[in-house]
């Protein structure tokens, strides 16, 4: 199994002088810990004008700034919001290449299209198109950094000539492609699309298991052809994150900030906003009372405890065997969140590193390598039922005009 660490970049209120600057240069501090302690993945959100939310709308910035301050951690965009409204699918890929360039080859790109009407509104995005637009541009996207040149495409959500599009990436064919998934549906979507699936809910493992055989099902039937040049039959999940060596401590330190997330994630989606006058925080601590003590209570009476992320080494441990028995191949966790601390965060991931992460890495490449050998047939099979872009040869390439017309020694301009 692998695992990562998930930035919203949350930031509830009161806001206060420098609190911006001191949650950036933390959460970078918390990915080199992370690349140190040997975490797999380090995933970084794209948002928009999401107060409290996430703070984090240039997670190109963010990543490029942990490339040049990490070794071995691979740089998740989770997601990269690919619809034209929002990035130029020519722009994402040059900064795709680009980051892997600098990266020795250590970025995954997540695709995603936006939920709120904050962010769908703010772009011009039509709600019942944004998952068509999305797809449509990430196909694109892939073919920009493989093709050379890049024939042009006249679609429904963009269109652009040809040109050749520059960098490469370093990895081949590109950068392993993931989505954003928050339900059954988009499950069926991915990996019909031979894509990773980055599973943004937080399930328990029954349910983790209904997804992964819905997924795995697709992904070795004919309903599978790839969007990319390869397909990353991946699926990972997102969980809450708060160890310690005391449950009650745990929770104390976690349980609170794990559903601030899911609450200010309801409310931006299901109520009406009035953007910079939020007040989500407050409005949360209201509505919650005083339900840790009730849950660090409850946890105390029992011997075992399934905190989904938030407890003792040993809670954390069945948690993790559950959903690896589900099928589950990355755990990504929420740290992030809340008005949780820098030095909480950092205990968790110390603790991890020290007491859990041994065990469920010591056959992680032994895994691995059984799930290629098993899907290979299935993967060739899918990438024979794509249909490819074809290359253009430089006979077919059309000419780009010149800008200016150069005077010949006779006065005409060539």
């Amino acid at each position: 199994m692998r695992f990562g660490v998930f930035y919203e970049l949350q930031l509830p209120r009161p806001w206060h002088q420098g609190d911006e600057h001191r949650l950036f240069k933390e959460a970078m501090e918390q990915v080199v810990l992370a690349d140190q302690l040997g975490f797999d993945y380090a995933w970084e959100v794209e948002h928009h004008f999401l107060d409290e939310y996430s703070h984090s709308s240039a997670p190109e910035v963010f990543l490029a700034t942990a490339a040049g301050r990490t070794q071995n951690i691979r740089l998740g965009h989770g997601i990269r919001q690919v619809i034209p409204n929002y990035n130029h699918p020519a722009r994402t890929a040059e900064g795709l290449a680009t980051l892997d360039l600098l990266s020795d080859g250590r970025v995954d790109f997540g695709i995603g299209e936006g939920a709120t009407r904050l962010e769908l509104g703010a772009f011009g995005i039509p709600a019942k198109r944004k998952r068509a637009m999305a797809l449509e541009a990430a196909e694109q996207i892939c073919n920009m950094m493989v093709l050379t040149p890049y024939p042009g495409y006249e679609g429904e959500g963009f269109s652009m000539p040809c040109r050749n599009v520059l960098p490469k990436p370093l990895q081949t064919p590109h950068p392993p492609l993931w989505m954003a998934c928050t339900n059954r549906d988009t499950i069926k979507v991915a990996a019909a699309n031979g894509i990773g699936a980055l599973a943004f809910s937080f399930l328990d493992p029954e349910e983790a298991r209904t997804w992964s055989s819905i997924y795995y099902d697709i992904i070795k039937s004919d309903e599978c052809v790839p969007l990319g040049h390869t397909v990353n039959a991946n699926l990972a999940m997102v969980s809450a994150f708060s160890l310690h060596e005391d449950r009650a401590e745990a929770i104390r330190r976690g349980q609170d900030h794990f559903e601030f997330f899911r609450y200010s994630q309801q409310k931006l989606v299901a109520e009406d906003f009035v953007p910079g006058y939020s007040n989500m925080w407050e409005e949360f601590l209201d509505a919650r009372g005083d339900a840790s003590d009730r849950l660090i209570q409850a946890a105390l009476a029992r011997a075992e405890y399934d905190g989904a992320g938030i407890g003792t080494p040993d809670d954390m441990i069945r948690h993790l065997q559950a959903l690896q028995e589900a099928g589950v191949d990355q755990v990504v966790f929420l740290q992030q969140a809340g008005r949780n601390s820098h030095k909480n965060i950092c205990e968790s991931l110390q603790l991890f590193a020290d007491r859990l992460m041994p065990q469920f890495k010591a056959d992680a490449d032994d895994r691995e390598a059984h799930k290629a050998a098993e899907l290979q047939p299935y993967i060739e099979a899918a990438l024979a039922r794509k249909t490819y872009m074809q290359p253009l040869s430089q006979e077919e390439t059309p000419v780009v005009k010149a800008s200016v017309r150069v005077a010949g020694e006779d006065g005409r301009k060539r």
